[in-house]
């Protein structure tokens, strides 16, 4: 009786469930300040510069570190989980992300990408249409994706990154990106740039086609009817093989499409970080002048 009369008194005198003491004023790194110095504002790094522009792979300190050094452009990349014909996996594009956003970031020098986000519209969910009426795909309600957009960029901004670059590699995800920058940029009146680039989804009249330079694709060349091609199972293959099923591809004899053969892992893997030069290389041109007419 005593054990339960001292327990309620406990439950009395204890603050509510949740509420946490107040920290230290210059706490960050998900701690008190006033416990370990490592949670304080601006304690230095303790390890050396992270190689890697993924928001993701580095802690709060290489973030802050980065911002600090100019790294102010953050670049949010939306993919998908949808159905690609027989050989290529449903994270088709979250593969070409991981490769290209990490090269655009590179080649703009003072950008980071913060993690693909992976989930995009794909059709209604009930009634299925679209992309989910095949197994595997997942979907997001518009209105989601574009609360989900807007909130990633916010909590960017909120950090101190000046400039905020949306670019989708899937076509349902365009108009969603254009309507959060829009309505972002109306919001924030210049305290932070917010850019759609659509045209690192579909090419701009006149830019490189790689496999038509190189002679590897003609016009007259047949089309296997797939929602797959050339230049997405290469931009695929050099970030994971697996992703496009080469080794089983080439042992049944069907490491082809649209006529264009990827048996030959050293020749794709060449065709494959040339088409990512091009694609990424017109990016970051657009994505320059878009923010140079922002400033």
């Amino acid at each position: 009786m005593k054990m339960m009369l001292s327990l309620a008194m406990l439950l009395v005198v204890s603050p509510l469930s949740g509420q946490r003491p107040e920290q230290h004023p210059m706490s960050m790194g998900g701690g008190d300040c006033a416990a370990n110095v490592y949670n304080c504002r601006d304690t230095p790094n303790p390890l050396p510069v992270a190689n890697t522009i993924w928001i993701d792979e580095m802690t709060w300190m290489d973030v802050r570190d980065a911002l600090n050094a100019g790294k102010t452009t953050a670049i949010i990349s939306t993919g998908g989980v949808e159905p690609n014909g027989p050989w290529l996996v449903t994270g088709k594009h979250n593969y070409v992300l991981a490769k290209n956003c990490e090269v655009i970031a590179r080649k703009l020098g003072n950008a980071l990408c913060a993690p693909i986000l992976k989930f995009v519209p794909e059709g209604s969910i009930e009634p299925q249409t679209g992309h989910m009426t095949s197994p595997g795909t997942i979907s997001l309600q518009q209105e989601t994706f574009e609360a989900v957009l807007t909130d990633v960029a916010h909590s960017l901004k909120m950090h101190g990154f000046e400039n905020i670059v949306l670019i989708g590699d899937s076509g349902g995800n365009q108009s969603g990106q254009a309507a959060v920058a829009e309505r972002l940029s109306e919001r924030w009146k210049g305290d932070a740039v917010v850019a759609h680039i659509g045209e690192y989804y579909r090419a701009p009249a006149g830019s490189r086609n790689v496999l038509r330079e190189r002679g590897v694709q003609t016009d007259d060349m047949p089309s296997d009817g797939l929602h797959d091609s050339p230049g997405i199972t290469f931009n695929m293959l050099i970030t994971d093989a697996k992703s496009v099923r080469w080794e089983e591809r080439v042992k049944t004899g069907q490491a082809v499409i649209n006529g264009v053969s990827i048996a030959d892992l050293g020749k794709s893997l060449e065709l494959a970080e040339e088409i990512v030069e091009a694609r990424t290389d017109r990016t970051v041109d657009i994505i320059k002048a878009a923010l140079s007419g922002s400033q």
